[in-house]
């Protein structure tokens, strides 16, 4: 178990241990002191200097992962079960959605722009969805508190999207692609992002290491098992490191960040859809 005393504490508070650190200037803060910030927190020097941001509640920083607390998250979770148990009950309907709503690229040509979408709800085997489940529970919540459901849900769709748009643009002529990944991968590129920003501190700096090892590793994997779709992958990945960018670039500071939030992760939603349709 580890001693109280060699952990980190709050600048403000210093009888009280905490992990959690300013993502500006990297000083240690508790969930008192802590300010939303587009991923990840702020210190009160830095939020007056930024401009006004919502405090976070402490309850919201500690709890673990609840429908309370991460709706969309567990919302997610749910449908993507309900459906692939139904395919599995009933191995017609289980081709009949593959027919219709999963990733092809002949389809999508054809004007069927949806399926860049649909496809995110439809899995190949137990272990795709148990992993790409397991991954959103552990990448999701702290998000959807961080940034807001709304704004989670169009990061979520839109890095859907975006790891479509790669397969569709750099893809077998024929492909085929099924599940989560593009859009795992994007709330992985907003985590990536943070944990860049805050690599000038100790946490930071490892939070940003951690997340480096855990992406290389995910990037390896195609060369070990072919039926991974990489594109999606990487198309994912960006969209959710640009949506972030933009996230604190845009939204950061102001009173209405959460709305501003929703609208630049719709807006990119909406335009990686039309390229879909267009391209």
């Amino acid at each position: 178990m580890s001693d109280a005393r060699t952990m980190p504490v709050c600048y403000r508070h210093p009888d009280r241990p905490t992990y959690l650190a300013c993502s500006e200037c990297g000083r240690h803060i508790c969930p008192e002191c802590s300010h939303d910030a587009p991923v990840g927190q702020k210190c009160p020097e830095c939020v007056r200097a930024a401009g006004r941001q919502r405090i976070v509640n402490a309850r919201s920083v500690t709890a673990g992962p609840s429908f309370q607390t991460s709706p969309v998250v567990f919302s997610l979770i749910a449908v993507n079960v309900a459906i692939y148990l139904a395919g599995l009950l009933s191995p017609s309907l289980e081709l009949e959605m593959l027919q219709n709503y999963a990733a092809w690229t002949p389809a999508i040509e054809a004007g069927e722009w949806w399926r860049g979408l649909s496809a995110a709800f439809l899995h190949g085997g137990t272990m795709h969805i148990l992993f790409n489940m397991y991954f959103l529970y552990i990448f999701g919540p702290r998000l959807e508190r961080q940034v807001g459901s709304v704004a989670f849900s169009g990061i979520y769709l839109a890095s859907a999207a975006g790891g479509s748009l790669a397969t569709y643009l750099f893809g077998p002529a024929n492909a085929l692609s099924v599940g989560a990944s593009g859009a795992l991968f994007g709330l992985f590129g907003a985590w990536l992002y943070a944990a860049y920003r805050q690599r000038g501190s100790a946490a930071g700096s490892a939070m940003f290491n951690q997340l480096g090892a855990i992406l290389l590793i995910n990037m390896a994997l195609p060369l070990f098992i072919p039926r991974i779709d990489w594109r999606a992958h990487l198309g994912g990945l960006i969209t959710g490191i640009v949506v972030a960018f933009l996230w604190e670039q845009i939204a950061a500071g102001s009173r209405n960040a959460r709305l501003i939030r929703a609208v630049v992760a719709f807006a990119a939603l909406i335009g990686l859809l039309a390229s879909l349709a267009i391209l």
